[in-house]
């Protein structure tokens, strides 16, 4: 809870959110031993999950100041609210950074280009008629500088599967933006 950030003193609460920001960007966080003395473990590890999402969610939801005060509304003082939030105008892009490299770290491949054939499948070693509508797929994918291709054969119902599967994609990825 953001609350806990009332027992440090102001200058003590900036240096302790850009040391949050530091750890989210991916460098050294602050040490819980600089603050034991202030917040039990559970309160700490409680302290930093908050702060840490927040400053996510605030550049992640690109949220104004006005929203970010009012979900800091809890600290009770005005002066610990504003040095979370200078921290937060202050550090803005490198957080946005650190989560899009995040994001895109999650897989290195790209789709490069793709082709698709449709096939009818009239008979099988099982069935004398058949009469199968089948999609072929061929996906060109670019992983750490080589390219691949992968390919792949569905039926009607994988198909929409599938279709079903990339809308909702679509549709995260422009709440995304």
């Amino acid at each position: 809870m953001v609350v806990l950030l009332s027992r440090l003193a102001v200058t003590d609460c900036l240096k302790l959110c850009h040391r949050v920001v530091d750890g989210l960007c991916g460098r050294e966080p602050p040490c819980r031993g600089d603050y034991s003395s202030t917040w039990s473990l559970e309160e700490w590890l409680e302290l930093l999950n908050s702060l840490t999402a927040l400053f996510r969610l605030a550049v992640g939801n690109n949220s104004s100041d006005e929203e970010v005060l009012a979900r800091l509304s809890a600290v009770g003082s005005s002066s610990h609210a504003e040095a979370v939030l200078s921290v937060l105008r202050a550090r803005r892009e490198e957080i946005r950074r650190a989560l899009l490299h995040r994001t895109s770290s999650i897989s290195s491949a790209t789709l490069q280009d793709f082709d698709w054939q449709l096939k009818l499948a009239l008979s099988s070693d099982k069935i004398a008629s058949l009469h199968t509508p089948l999609l072929s797929l061929s996906l060109d994918v670019r992983e750490n500088g080589a390219l691949r291709t992968v390919t792949v054969e569905m039926n009607r119902e994988e198909l929409n599967t599938l279709i079903s599967s990339l809308e909702a994609a679509n549709k995260v990825v422009l709440q995304l933006k």
